[in-house]
């Protein structure tokens, strides 16, 4: 369970969950059945993080004059995600898995969210000696350990480069932890519409243009049931994010909000050498190489609302995004 929270702060979803021994055993009723539903499994938890890669990127429609430069800590989390925690598994999908109970169909678990009871299945498969029949029991999620939301975390910094425009910048730096690997970068432009008024407004209102993306893997050789060779789930995801954004211009607090578009896509691929065996003759069941890759494309309409509270060249602020994975950010942001 160490690892599945490690996974899951830097790389969104708990790739431990597919080191688990029962997980490996869906590879014995097939790719086909396997690849379906690792799909709806991990669907809400890389959607979740896609939108989570759009978060606090601006925390208020004025620009940095030239030259002008802000560094800040940006935290977020994914919140609200009960409605993502299970979805419906119906055997009708699947071509070599039954529930034990007889179940045609039934609501099982995401990544995000836990079965209240053991849920167990059948895969049945050919062998020299007729069909025969594994029982295994379907994984878990995040909510299991206690996980309510998707977290992501990155450095990030603002440069003013010319009139009423400023370039962004965010990173995480590449980390190495326990067979995990994970890094964030990303970009963004953003100018101030109200820089050309001669007016001295209250308000500030801008737009906005910026792209992030994470690429992260997890070798989990040494821990699958499975023999085999360099075994490990590879994921990259990437946002772009297009947004209006207004706040107020005042001494202290302030506050901001927006709206926008953004859209995005996650690439998750199963790599490595995997051999099946029947647990009882040691039979072959089946030896699969690089089983499958799942990808996604995600999009949707978002909007925050935040305040800023400035305290000299400090700052600190806070936002609530509005989207279909719902997020909070918190920043501590320090001015040149």
């Amino acid at each position: 369970m160490r690892r599945l929270l490690i996974f899951s702060t830097f790389l969104f979803f708990g790739s431990q969950l597919w080191a688990q021994d029962d997980l490996g055993r869906l590879l014995a009723s097939g790719v086909d059945d396997a690849k379906t539903f690792a799909t709806d499994y991990l669907r809400p938890g890389t959607r979740a993080s896609v939108f989570n890669l759009s978060n606090g990127w601006y925390q208020s429609a004025e620009v940095k004059d030239v030259l002008g430069f802000e560094f800040s800590i940006i935290g977020n989390a994914g919140v609200n995600l009960n409605d993502h925690h299970s979805f419906n598994m119906n055997t009708a999908d699947y071509q070599n898995l039954q529930f034990v109970d007889g179940s045609a169909e039934k609501d099982v678990s995401t990544i995000l969210g836990h079965n209240p009871q053991p849920v167990d299945v059948y895969l049945e498969y050919d062998t020299p000696f007729g069909k025969q029949q594994v029982e295994v029991t379907l994984p878990d999620g995040l909510a299991a350990a206690g996980v309510e939301f998707v977290p992501a975390a990155f450095l990030q910094a603002r440069l003013g480069i010319f009139k009423g425009t400023e370039l962004k910048a965010r990173y995480f730096p590449k980390i190495n932890y326990d067979n995990v690997e994970a890094e964030i970068y990303g970009a963004g432009l953003q100018h101030e519409i109200t820089s050309w008024l001669p007016l001295d407004l209250p308000v500030a209102i801008s737009g906005l243009v910026a792209y992030t993306k994470m690429n992260g893997s997890y070798d989990f050789t040494e821990q699958s049931y499975l023999d085999g060779e360099n075994q490990r789930i590879k994921t990259n995801m990437d946002s772009w994010l297009f947004s209006g954004i207004v706040s107020t211009n005042f001494p202290v607090i302030n506050f901001y909000g927006g709206l926008g578009y953004m859209t995005g896509s996650s690439d998750t691929a199963m790599l490595g050498t995997y051999i099946v065996n029947d647990e009882t003759t040691g039979y072959v069941i089946s030896e699969v190489e690089d089983p499958f890759t799942i990808v996604d494309d995600i999009n949707g309409m978002k909007a925050n609302l935040g305040v800023a509270l400035k305290l000299g060249f400090f700052k600190i602020t806070g936002d609530y995004s509005f989207q279909e994975y719902d997020a909070v950010s918190v920043g501590m942001h320090l001015s040149f």
